[in-house]
């Protein structure tokens, strides 16, 4: 018979055994138009960093596709849920984003589509 663990138990075994797991993980699809990818890398390398000043934050990687119409991967890594939640009501959410979201505004101003688009999923780290 195989015994099922619950998830502080495997947690709690795991860290008794030396390994270091947990955290959550959030990663943003950003599907951009041809035409916009050029501005949106420039956006990232430009970046306000207020994000690293969150209680929580570990990290961030933002990747690019390597294949056509892919989109961009936006990944950043949290202590916990807790604080990545905390982040997107905070201040420092805002200045991070203004620049794509006055983009945005902009494009649906003068009647276009936006220049991308954001499908994003959140994950719970389980082994590393």
């Amino acid at each position: 018979m195989e015994t099922q663990l619950s998830s502080a138990e495997t947690t709690t075994s795991m860290q008794a055994e030396g390994q270091t797991i947990g955290g959550f993980v959030a990663i943003n699809y950003i599907t951009c138009a041809p035409e916009y990818r050029e501005r949106f890398e420039y956006l990232f390398r430009t970046r306000a960093h207020a994000i690293d000043r969150m209680p929580g934050f570990r990290g961030m990687y933002v990747l690019r596709p390597q294949r056509e119409g892919d989109p961009y991967l936006v990944v950043s890594h949290w202590e916990s849920e807790a604080h990545f939640r905390a982040w997107l009501q905070s201040p420092e959410f805002l200045e991070g984003h203004k620049r794509g979201f006055e983009d945005l505004r902009a494009a649906k101003a003068r009647g276009e589509q936006p220049p991308m688009h954001s499908d994003f999923r959140t994950y719970e780290v389980i082994a590393r």
